[in-house]
């Protein structure tokens, strides 16, 4: 899922973007009619009064290998076909295939980007509509429906919003308690009960349990993490997160949290129990299928996790498989009684969808965005057909029909076949998580974990120099070497190794522009504040 549109690309591609089609000034839009079709109405949504008869064929293009969903089989977008009256096509691909569209000068009805910073984006006004103009002339009653919050967010220079996201978590959503915390620190149930439930939650404490572990529980890895890949996994802004770390400095200017004392010093931390033995080298190798294998046998004693709902399968099938569970604890803390500040999807949200000025039926492919962005259609997307895959109990809660979740445990190819539930999600949020039944996940614990310590990190979305700048590359350099930095201080043989690692990064930072980059990234939360009010 991570295989989509990057900003690099649609930097080189935007000006082809804008020449392609009906791109430029020219509102193809104004031209289309619905005559005979329906009547606006701000207070009913368009896709129920329109009489078209003839069903709509849209081409909706995301650009990786994971969208390709046979629309209309499942229980799901059979619905969503049945209301819309509407076929969609989903084209999957790489970068070749969008530029080969691109330069043919034939975009899809449809196109989802996934940085809202990329040339595409800020360029939108170039090849898509405005939604603030297609609601007026053909769905007023899609501004009922959109978020007010991230629909401002969204908007461009010209003051009108062209992109709309999924998962964007607004102030009000964070204050909610609907949105579950995503990162954690968890040990096996039976080693913490073994030692005592110890406090890691300070340095030299955190060394001492890893100690502990090893001593008491010699066949076990004392410490691992989600993946690092390409990156430091963990390790940079979730440690960073579970620290408080700050994100601004006393006068709201950019705060530089990869040399945060604190932060440096549970690097040190880790380094030494690296050094001791606690942490395994083929951590840092391993790749996805490996670890989670490993997460399932149980191996790792604590675990610093990145993407806790990403492995609730995981979780699940090493307590079926040996009668205890992991669990989440407070883990690396401030040193200075800084609370946690741990993150989730920000208010830009994950992917943005357009409608493009090559749109064949700009009214019913904004009737699609209304139908998708209103509640129905969120519980729709989210949770499936009421009477076929839910129904409202008495608390007027959603509760999935026992077919459905006993297919859910034993054959779940077979349940997102028929049901594809929350598998349409390119518009959903989690706001309608508090609709649903409450059930015990091997999750449950770890997410109740991180109530009251959500903090939103809007300020510092988007805030990095715009691509093809001398300061971006610059910036993309940096967090390379910041990736790598990291790991190799983590890593370091020694402490002399530890602070030489770190001393040459702070030396590359010198010698990239770092204070540039650190007055563009202060002016560009300024203007997110701005946005923010």
């Amino acid at each position: 899922m991570k295989k989509l549109l990057t900003g690099t690309l649609l930097a080189a591609a935007v000006l082809g973007l804008a020449a392609c089609g009906n791109g430029g000034d020219k509102d193809q839009a104004a031209d289309f009619s619905i005559k005979d079709r329906y009547e606006l109405d701000e207070n009913t949504p368009a896709w129920k009064l329109d009489k078209k008869e003839e069903t709509t064929k849209i081409r909706w293009y995301i650009n990786s290998d994971w969208t390709a969903l046979p629309f209309g089989k499942d229980v799901t977008t059979a619905q969503i076909k049945k209301d819309l009256n509407i076929d969609i096509e989903f084209i999957s691909g790489d970068d070749s295939k969008l530029n080969a569209m691109i330069s043919g000068g034939d975009l899809p009805d449809i196109v989802t980007l996934t940085s809202k910073t990329g040339q595409a984006a800020l360029k939108a006004d170039s090849w898509a509509y405005s939604l603030n103009d297609l609601a007026k002339k053909y769905d007023p009653y899609l501004m009922k429906a959109v978020n007010e919050d991230t629909f401002k967010w969204y908007s461009l220079d010209n003051g009108k919003t062209y992109g709309y996201p999924n998962y964007s978590n607004t102030a009000a959503d964070y204050e909610s308690g609907n949105i579950p915390v995503n990162d954690n620190f968890v040990i096996r149930e039976d080693v913490y009960e073994a030692l005592g439930k110890p406090d890691v939650s300070k340095p030299a404490d955190f060394v001492k349990v890893m100690q502990d572990i090893k001593a008491k529980f010699p066949d076990l890895t004392p410490m691992g993490f989600t993946t690092v890949g390409d990156g430091a996994g963990p390790f940079t802004d979730k440690l960073q997160d579970f620290l408080g770390v700050p994100l601004e400095d006393a006068d709201g200017n950019f705060y530089d949290r990869n040399l945060d004392e604190e932060y440096v010093n549970w690097l040190q931390t880790l380094n030494q129990v690296y050094r001791d033995g606690n942490i395994s080298d083929d951590s840092f190798t391993d790749d996805g299928p490996t670890y989670d294998e490993k997460v399932k046998q149980g191996q790792y004693a604590t675990i610093l996790v990145a993407g806790t709902s990403g492995q609730g399968g995981n979780f699940t099938e090493f307590t079926k498989n040996s009668g205890t569970k992991y669990i989440a604890i407070d883990g690396p803390e401030s040193t200075s009684d800084r609370k946690p500040t741990m993150n989730q999807t920000g208010i830009s949200g994950w992917l943005s969808n357009y409608i493009t000025k090559d749109a064949k039926d700009p009214a019913k492919v904004t009737e699609l965005f209304t139908y998708l962005i209103d509640e129905p259609g969120q519980i729709l997307t989210k949770y499936g057909v009421e009477g076929v895959t839910y129904e409202y109990n008495k608390e007027g809660k959603i509760d999935y029909l026992p077919e459905v979740k006993e297919m859910e445990k034993t054959d779940n190819d077979a349940y997102n076949q028929k049901y594809g539930i929350s598998r349409f999600n390119y518009f959903n949020n989690d706001r309608v998580n508090a609709l649903k039944v409450t059930t015990e996940s091997a999750l449950t614990q770890m997410q109740a974990w991180g109530k009251g310590k959500l903090v939103p990190h809007f300020v510092i979305e988007n805030i990095n120099p715009d691509l093809g700048t001398p300061e971006a590359r610059s910036n993309e350099a940096i967090e390379t070497k910041l990736n790598a930095s990291v790991i190799s201080m983590i890593r370091a043989k020694d402490e002399n190794s530890f602070t030489s690692t770190l001393d040459e990064f702070k030396k590359f930072l010198d010698n990239n522009k770092w204070d540039e980059i650190k007055k563009i990234k202060s002016e560009k939360m300024a203007e997110n504040r701005e946005k923010l009010q």
